[in-house]
């Protein structure tokens, strides 16, 4: 079955053709794809290879599957186990699944799927600029442009307060390589009535302080570390019941495959887009991955459809 999730727009150019608000309709496959593939550092990256990567992977998996089923109608509401959460772990939950949708809907709606975090710049940058008043995340377009990501997540729906806050941080002027990013944009996934929506604003920049990055190169790894890992491990002894838990296939296009299995991550990612047309017509995604996800991730729907 189709997922379904409610957004609303505002402020965005009119030659992005953005709907002010809408349905997207989506699948478990590109869900887990967009959690999988958020371009961000972890706990487990004390570690460097391998299964470190393989666990932050499955994580993210988890943190999806204790958050949202889909209900009747397709719709992804938020699980008992979400609602038992106090209210920290809500809120570190919250926050991942709003990267989670910020990263799927700037794919779909903005073609803007190679999303990093600010924090794999943490090296070249000075610690000031990596405060809390910073965006998240920076993504590229299919046109090489650069937009800049403020996401948030809620357990409910965000006051006016949050979103003047998203709205101040999203602000804050990035550029990549000389280039200053084309949008700024505060988003916000959240739960109205149980059932989850997305909110997303492009206000205008504030040209003080900005923060300027370099183009990333090894950068890509963290994009790419988790998806590798699944399928890589996979067949592992080790990790066989984890993989048998998370019920996901992760498949790599095999002319992305081997730059990545050589830890040639920006040529990996430099290739992939151009081969964006190939990768369609064979149903992978823009980066050359493509997440499958088994039928557990269904099950819940499926087993209250029988007792009807």
């Amino acid at each position: 079955m189709t997922l379904q999730i409610e957004y609303q727009s505002q402020s965005f150019p009119g030659v992005y053709s953005v709907p002010r608000k809408g349905v997207l309709a989506t699948s478990w496959d590109e869900l887990l794809w967009a959690a999988i593939t958020i371009g961000r550092p972890s706990t487990y990256h004390v570690f460097q290879y391998g299964p470190a990567s393989f666990n932050e992977a499955i994580f993210r998996l988890s943190l999806v599957r204790m958050t949202v089923e889909q209900d009747w109608y397709g719709r992804l509401s938020r699980t008992g186990a979400f609602a038992a959460l106090d209210p920290t772990e809500k809120g570190m939950v919250s926050y991942f699944l709003g990267m989670t949708l910020c990263k799927l809907f700037a794919s779909r709606i903005l073609h803007t799927p190679w999303l990093l975090h600010l924090d794999v710049f943490r090296p070249c940058l000075n610690p000031i600029l990596l405060g809390r008043s910073r965006p998240d995340l920076v993504g590229e377009n299919d046109a090489g442009m650069w937009h800049a990501f403020e996401s948030k997540g809620r357990s409910s729906q965000p006051s006016l307060g949050d979103k003047q806050k998203a709205k101040l941080q999203a602000q804050r002027l990035v550029s990549v390589n000389g280039v200053p990013c084309s949008l700024h944009i505060g988003s916000f996934a959240f739960f109205k009535s149980d059932l989850l929506e997305f909110y997303w604003k492009d206000p205008e920049p504030d040209t003080k302080e900005p923060i300027e990055l370099p183009r990333p190169d090894e950068e890509w790894r963290y994009y790419y570390e988790p998806a590798l890992s699944i399928a890589s491990w996979s067949e592992e002894p080790a990790f066989i019941f984890e993989r048998e838990r998370a019920d996901v296939v992760v498949k790599i296009h095999p002319k992305i495959r081997h730059l990545l299995d050589e830890g040639r991550w920006r040529e990996a990612r430099e290739a992939a887009k151009e081969l964006q047309d190939e990768f369609k017509g064979d149903g992978f995604q823009p980066d050359g991955l493509r997440v499958i996800a088994g039928e557990s991730w269904r099950r819940l729907f499926e087993e209250r459809q029988r007792d009807l």
